[in-house]
């Protein structure tokens, strides 16, 4: 890594998989071996002090292994959850409680519930929104744009997962880009600066065809931009990612300005997951 990270720099996307919680029935890969003791040792590479950790389509809709972790990780870490539509306001107040603070929605990989709708979204949003909660969707750029009057009206904030998986190749252009970039101009859209490798074709460590797209953004929306390691990296063969490798990343979307760089590690994550001010250096 070129340079130490601002204090209280947060990770807002990664997982946590441990071997004391089973997988749902519907997943049919062995999932890894990522307790949170291993995670510290990230934090400690790094030197990330908060977490946002993310329930894996792993689970289902059981968030039992994220909330072990998030009572592990205490006050430095906030939760992300998956439940089904049907869920009632007394779960989700219990999961308040144990520090969740918004619900991941999922288009692009299989859920224990089968297919992924728009309504569900909508469902999911709708429950969300007492709790001042946000909805974060996993989406393919066509399923960005397909659903864009939908995102538009959300009754929450909006989190984009990963970049919205847009196409490195297209650089910062393309429909799913102008889409992106005009829910972000709304004021209620946040992006996850995350998952350089998953359509990047030059590979890493450098992911240099991404560079246009992330450094757009970033010049763009500053204020409403996180970044996430995606930790432990489970679309990709196991030892492939340099987590340091993708903080340089952020360093270089942001253009070496340290300024954004504190702005996305550090106070739009307390912002956003509800960490409380940022106490003035």
């Amino acid at each position: 890594m070129s340079a130490a990270l601002p204090p209280l720099a947060c990770d807002s996307h990664m997982h946590i998989f441990d071997p004391r919680f089973a997988p749902s029935t519907h997943w049919k890969r062995q999932p890894p071996a990522a307790p949170v003791a291993a995670y510290r040792q990230l934090q400690a590479r790094l030197g990330t002090q908060r977490a946002v950790v993310v329930t894996p389509s792993t689970y289902g809709t059981d968030n039992a292994c994220t909330l072990d972790a998030l009572a592990q990780l205490g006050e430095a870490a906030r939760g992300v959850a998956v439940v089904d539509a049907g869920v009632d306001a007394a779960e989700l107040q219990r999961l308040h409680a144990l520090g969740v603070r918004g619900l991941r929605v999922n288009f692009v990989t299989p859920q224990s519930w089968g297919t992924t709708t728009p309504q569900m979204l909508a469902t999911l949003a709708a429950k969300a929104a007492p709790l001042g909660w946000h909805i974060q969707v996993f989406v393919h750029p066509e399923q960005l744009l397909a659903m864009a009057a939908l995102l538009r009206g959300l009754p929450v904030p909006l989190v984009v997962d990963h970049m919205a998986r847009l196409d490195p190749a297209q650089g910062a252009s393309g429909e799913a880009f102008d889409l992106l970039c005009s829910l972000l101009d709304a004021g209620n859209t946040w992006v996850k600066l995350s998952g350089a490798y998953m359509r990047s074709s030059v590979g890493g460590p450098g992911y240099d065809d991404t560079l246009a797209a992330g450094q757009a953004l970033v010049r763009r929306a500053p204020e409403r931009l996180v970044w996430g390691s995606d930790w432990p990296h489970t679309t990709e063969t196991p030892g492939s990612v340099d987590d340091a490798a993708l903080v340089d990343l952020l360093g270089r979307w942001c253009e070496g300005d340290a300024q954004r760089l504190a702005r996305i590690l550090v106070d739009n994550p307390a912002k956003l997951y509800d960490f409380g001010p940022v106490p003035s250096s």
